[in-house]
């Protein structure tokens, strides 16, 4: 099987285990067998708005095992960044929600609301109904020199509903106000993926996600192998045409691909399916299942692009055979 090998299986969430209030087919299954043969699941996510507690006691009712601490959220990884920078007991005004303030507490900073508290830093992640005034508070302690922190860069967020605005994107209201930008926690920069080192003793990791920016990105910054699965938010074009840094070990319909075997893929050759180069356009031939296409179609088109990028328009063709 594929996870054979690794200890702990680093999940993301929001278009990975579940799409809002409802769990991604197959999901809970396959994220329960895995568990019965003994490896470890941390589900990690960007989203800093509810605490460890509530995200465990809303992945159970989804049928999927978890405890509070196989949850590694952003707003911790943040909380730790801003603690180790600031005095015990300091003010931390908090742009955020329930999740951002327990893991400020956590560790030993005290959530204020305003400016006026003088607040040494300001960490700011999504959260339902976000406020103006909550911004502004943020933006004016900033400006007085307050340390900026962001849960995490994501520009949107996958739900059951469509693509949303994600913290990225509100992040950006005090960055225009202020002109400073924030030191990020979350997937794909360090912090993240150290909290959850720390907090799961892993050793051979596997990354889950369905965000070449930020997961599979956070993957190969950490140097750790990564599963990109298509229940999110990345489609084929994003993989086809994606740079180094963005492309995943194995690639996946869903979560069911951890507990199969993985198919050799080489010479852009995957199972019944061949990608070849012709005038400068990716061609597909051959048939079988739409994953194992994909995944002979973006060898070929990684091995032509080297450190750069595919052209969009050259994979056109074979893009045509995988809808």
């Amino acid at each position: 099987m594929l996870i054979d090998g690794y200890d702990t299986l680093l999940l993301d969430l929001d278009g990975v285990v579940y799409l809002g209030r409802h769990a991604v087919p197959g999901a809970p299954e396959a994220l329960e067998e895995a568990r019965r043969g003994g490896v470890r699941l941390a589900y990690v996510t960007n989203n800093a708005s509810r605490t460890p507690s509530a995200i465990a006691a809303h992945l159970r009712e989804l049928g999927v095992p978890a405890e509070p601490a196989d949850v590694v959220t952003s707003a911790q990884a943040a909380a730790r960044l801003v603690a180790e920078q600031v005095p015990a007991g300091a003010n931390v005004l908090v742009v955020g929600g329930t999740g951002l303030r327990a893991a400020v507490r956590d560790r030993g900073l005290r959530p204020v609301s305003t400016a006026a508290e003088d607040p040494v830093a300001v960490v700011q992640g999504i959260a339902p109904g976000l406020s103006y005034g909550l911004l502004a508070e943020g933006a004016l302690a900033v400006r007085q020199g307050a340390l900026f922190v962001a849960s995490n860069r994501d520009s949107t967020m996958p739900t059951d509903r469509g693509v949303v605005p994600g913290n990225g994107a509100m992040v950006q209201v005090i960055v225009t106000a202020t002109g400073v930008e924030p030191v990020y926690a979350g997937k794909p920069d360090p912090p993240l993926h150290r909290e959850s080192m720390i907090r799961t003793g892993a050793r051979r990791p596997l990354v889950v996600g369905d965000r070449l920016d930020t997961d599979i990105e956070g993957a190969h910054n950490a140097g750790v192998d990564s599963l990109l699965v298509l229940t999110g938010v990345a489609r084929p074009v994003d993989l086809l045409t994606a740079p180094p840094e963005h492309r995943p070990t194995y690639l996946g319909e869903d979560l069911s691909a951890l507990l199969a075997r993985y198919p050799e893929v080489e010479r852009g050759t995957c199972g019944g399916w061949r990608a070849r180069w012709e005038d400068g356009e990716l061609r597909l031939e051959g048939e079988g299942s739409r994953i194992d296409a994909l995944r002979a179609a973006c060898d070929a088109a990684w091995a032509a692009a080297g450190d750069g990028r595919a052209d969009e328009d050259a994979v056109k063709p074979a893009l045509a055979r995988l809808t």
